[in-house]
């Protein structure tokens, strides 16, 4: 099932990116927290639309098309999950 509350989901993502600034920031620690927060966010929302997609009936051929990859790789990550 998915989370139908996204803000809630993607919250605990974005710890480690308290501000834009950081991403700008010439302190590399802070700016490479910054990348790992960006990553993990990115990682949920995909995750979280692919399976939205696949509830609705999205064929992984049409998620793939819209994620600019092939079928096999999304269908790779994303199997176990459905």
């Amino acid at each position: 099932m998915v989370d139908r509350c996204p803000s809630r989901t993607y919250r605990g993502d974005m710890a480690g990116l308290d501000s834009l600034d950081a991403l700008s920031s010439t302190d590399p620690a802070l700016g490479l927290r910054s990348v790992r927060a960006l990553q993990r966010l990115h990682e949920r929302m995909e995750a979280l639309h692919v399976a939205r997609a696949r509830e609705q009936g999205w064929t992984w051929q049409a998620i793939a098309d819209e994620l600019g990859v092939s079928r096999q790789a999304v269908h790779k990550k994303y199997n176990r999950r459905s």
